[in-house]
């Protein structure tokens, strides 16, 4: 593969970048210009489309620059360079080094990957996993995933199981439900402010112009002890995966069995058709310490462990990749 061409992207490719991401082996909803774009204005985007000799689009690389570093992408869970099915090895590494030598004479030095964890491929994607080990580039940070494989038996400890028998016992009820304002502004925030002095990344705003984007792919359920709301989650779905992308309850939860109960009819009913289960990551300190009683209630569903590595890389050391191939 020679010749290839880095444009930076804009709104002029906003349907090839879509059709690209629709195709590709390593991509979700995530990566479309609707849900990046929903926080265009925190961020400035600098995403970068590959294109070859033929001027075949080969690669995305969702992506934000602050200053002499680019990331890929802050405002996105997981990135990193897009592939369709049929790249190679050497393709890949080809096109990693003119990304990075663009980004050098771009006079950014530095590039942030954040990787995607491997149960939401299509199929193996290491390629560029091979390439950061030739690039020397750094690991700065390593977040553990509590994930369920749906298509094995997982075993739920004793205490769930209780919890999920007071949860019906208490007759409570789940909803699906299309308002989010409810959940946000009795459960979601309230708690976020009290345990952490944070906000929901999303507004209640931009989660409902996100969720009427993307019906597919973001849903919400409520948990309600009569007609009182105890509990709720959203989830963002991807074609392997279920992931809670929030989940909070009152502070009867425990007393109701909500949150276990919802989990509960989330994985037999809901979402047991997919692959994996994503409980998200239960770390902090940039993944360097783990909130054990967080990961304890994880792991009590039975889930395992996954990795999401974080790189750093000098983009002055494109040309490392120069004498890989014999």
């Amino acid at each position: 593969m020679k010749n290839i061409t880095i444009k930076q992207y804009t709104s002029d490719y906003y349907s090839l970048w879509n059709e690209f991401v629709a195709k590709a082996k390593n991509a979700t909803f995530l990566f479309h210009r609707d849900f990046m774009e929903y926080h265009q204005d925190r961020f400035e985007d600098f995403s970068l489309l590959v294109f070859d000799a033929k001027d075949n689009l080969v690669s995305i690389l969702p992506a934000n620059r602050v200053e002499d570093t680019l990331f890929s992408h802050q405002g996105l869970t997981y990135g990193g360079f897009v592939f369709l099915e049929t790249i190679k090895l050497d393709h890949a590494m080809v096109i990693f080094k003119s990304v990075l030598s663009f980004l050098h004479k771009k006079n950014v030095s530095k590039l942030q990957l954040k990787q995607m964890p491997s149960i939401y491929l299509d199929c193996f994607t290491s390629e560029i996993d091979y390439a950061l080990f030739i690039i020397k580039a750094k690991m700065t940070r390593r977040d553990n995933l509590s994930v369920i494989d749906t298509k094995k038996p997982y075993k739920i400890a004793k205490s769930r199981k209780e919890n999920i028998r007071r949860g019906a016992k208490n007759n409570l009820e789940i909803r699906e439900e299309l308002n989010f304002e409810l959940f946000w502004n009795e459960i979601l925030i309230p708690n976020l402010n009290k345990k952490h002095q944070a906000k929901p990344v999303h507004t209640v705003e931009e989660i409902t112009f996100l969720q009427k984007r993307f019906p597919e792919n973001i849903r919400h359920f409520n948990v309600y002890d009569g007609k009182k709301i105890v509990a709720g989650t959203t989830v963002f779905i991807s074609e392997h995966v279920a992931h809670p992308q929030y989940v909070s309850g009152n502070d009867d939860k425990n007393q109701l069995g909500s949150l276990d109960y919802l989990y509960h009819h989330l994985l037999a009913e809901v979402f047991k058709d997919k692959d994996y289960f994503d409980f998200g990551p239960s770390n902090e300190n940039q993944g360097k310490n783990i909130n054990e009683g967080l990961l304890f209630w994880k792991e009590s569903f039975g889930t395992k462990t996954v990795v999401q590595d974080f790189y750093e890389v000098e983009t002055a050391n494109y040309d490392l990749l120069d004498t890989v191939m014999l």
